[in-house]
């Protein structure tokens, strides 16, 4: 097991038993790193960006939301790299993919694929004004490969496009996803 993870595992396991922890997503949003762990080892890390606002669930608050979620929804299997999302539609159009760190995409576009997250906590990030999922946070392909590495979203989690099809391919839905942020101090 993993020394780093296995804290998180352990409280993950005893506080979600009906979930099976073989597989797990951790968001690291100090980081900005997504990784994959199998077994309680690091089996894939990719580079992501969290929101540019920070980490917060408040709906309306363009932040990404802290704590356990659950992939509710894989979306866009078999789509082609680039392919544009609207309201988790394809729409048959391919984005432009930008790689300079400069360079700004004229939309928030949603890419390749999604995976949509459901909180598991209640007040954290499930029901009322938190709602992961009434919120539609994601992970998913962008538009803005630049930006990666560094906080950019409007509150997903954004991935390279050839990643997140790799993310894909690897996980089901109902995999526990948790975000996390380092507190200074």
């Amino acid at each position: 097991m993993n020394e780093r993870f296995a804290p998180l595992l352990a409280d993950v396991s005893q506080r979600f038993p009906d979930y099976s922890s073989a597989s797990l997503l951790v968001v690291d949003a100090t980081a900005q790193t997504l990784f994959l762990l199998e077994n309680g080892q690091v089996a894939r890390e990719w580079v992501i960006s969290t929101a540019t606002s920070g980490v917060g669930s408040a709906k309306g608050s363009q932040q990404t939301p802290l704590g356990v979620h659950r992939v509710a929804q894989k979306l866009g299997d078999g789509a082609p790299l680039g392919a544009i999302f609207k309201a988790r539609q394809n729409t048959g159009r391919i984005a432009q993919i930008l790689t300079g760190a400069d360079e700004r995409s004229t939309a928030d576009n949603v890419t390749t694929r999604i995976l949509w997250l459901d909180g598991l906590e209640p007040g954290l990030n499930k029901g009322g004004n938190v709602d992961s999922y009434e919120r539609y946070i994601y992970i998913h392909g962008t538009d803005e490969e630049g930006r990666l590495g560094n906080p950019a979203s409007h509150g997903c989690i954004r991935m390279r496009n050839a990643d997140v099809i790799d993310l894909f391919n690897r996980v089901d839905e109902n995999t526990l996803v948790v975000i996390t942020q380092k507190r200074e101090g």
